[in-house]
């Protein structure tokens, strides 16, 4: 009876006395570790951007380059290169050639990837060695062999074309002609990215658990719906780590492209915009005008990043 009296709040045990919290004490040593790659960073990045940008609001010709003192203009030479057409055709004419080289690296980046995957070791290991190769080939290097063998006279290419076809391709240009032109050069570019994607493709594959591929496959999953839903989610954040970087690089191409017109292109018709921005810079003189256009290089390189730091900034929260 007399516990039927007493109130439930007084049989509950008291809350113990909150208990205080201690303050974080600062740990330097992460702002340790970065600050070499931070100052290396500064030094080699901040520095060069910050003068490309002053320049690119100031007039700076071959007076300035011989000792005259520069003179601000402000958005002049923003004004003069965003009413230039030339500048937009050349702007368009990179975006299509990045377009198409990135697209076909990531396409045979990753089927030689899931090739080296079902490879023997002795077969990955002479696929990996000529990737290599091809890898390590600078790009000028490079080009200059393609140039040979797309030769007017004594390329392997018209040999083997006149061989097929029965009619005569000694003599013909690749070069001359713009659409031919982008097509060599893009070969060229593609070839050279490929091992790049491919390395970093097989590598995201070998995280993929057998196990599931093996159970997939005995539930009658064909090989693509085991691609596309098994193994793409394991690869997918490299993939698009792999494809922004892929298009951040062919978009600023210049050694291929410079040397192809060295070799046999026209070069009014074949700019793309890193070469644009030399040939405005170098040949006319004009700093304040190439800077200004590589500042909008910059803007456009980081807007196109910009996805990229978003989706993995997602996959963090996530």
């Amino acid at each position: 009876m007399t516990s039927q009296l007493i109130s439930p709040e007084l049989t509950q045990p008291a809350p113990a006395a909150p208990t205080p919290r201690r303050r974080r004490r600062f740990d330097g040593t992460p702002l340790a570790l970065l600050l070499p790659a931070l100052v290396m960073l500064v030094v080699f990045i901040g520095w060069p951007l910050l003068q490309l940008i002053i320049m690119s609001f100031q007039k700076y010709g071959r007076e300035q380059i011989f000792g005259a003192p520069p003179s601000f203009v402000w958005f002049d030479n923003y004004v003069k290169v965003l009413t230039d057409p030339q500048f937009w055709i050349v702007l368009g004419r990179s975006f299509g050639l990045m377009i198409v080289c990135a697209a076909a690296t990531m396409v045979f980046g990753i089927a030689i990837a899931l090739m080296m995957k079902s490879l023997g070791k002795v077969m990955r290991t002479v696929v990996s060695i000529g990737l290599l190769l091809a890898w390590a080939m600078p790009a000028l290097t490079a080009t200059i062999v393609w140039g040979w063998i797309f030769d007017t006279s004594y390329g392997l290419v018209n040999y083997l074309l006149t061989q097929i076809t029965g009619q005569n391709w000694i003599g013909h240009s690749w070069l001359s002609d713009p659409l031919s032109f982008f097509g060599v050069a893009a070969i060229i570019i593609t070839w050279g990215a490929i091992p790049f994607v491919a390395f970093s493709t097989y590598a995201g594959l070998s995280q993929v658990p057998d196990e599931v591929l093996e159970a997939a496959s005995l539930d009658g999953s064909s090989a693509w719906q085991r691609f596309r839903f098994i193994v793409l989610p394991y690869v997918r954040s490299i993939l698009i780590v792999l494809l922004i970087l892929q298009v951040i690089w062919d978009l600023r191409v210049f050694a291929q492209i410079y040397a192809l017109q060295t070799v046999g292109g026209i070069r009014a018709d074949t700019n793309t915009i890193g070469v644009y921005i030399y040939s405005v810079s170098m040949a006319t003189g004009d700093l304040g005008s190439g800077g200004a256009i590589s500042v909008l290089l910059v803007i456009i390189l980081l807007a196109i990043s910009a996805y990229y730091i978003r989706t993995m900034l997602k996959e963090d929260e996530s």
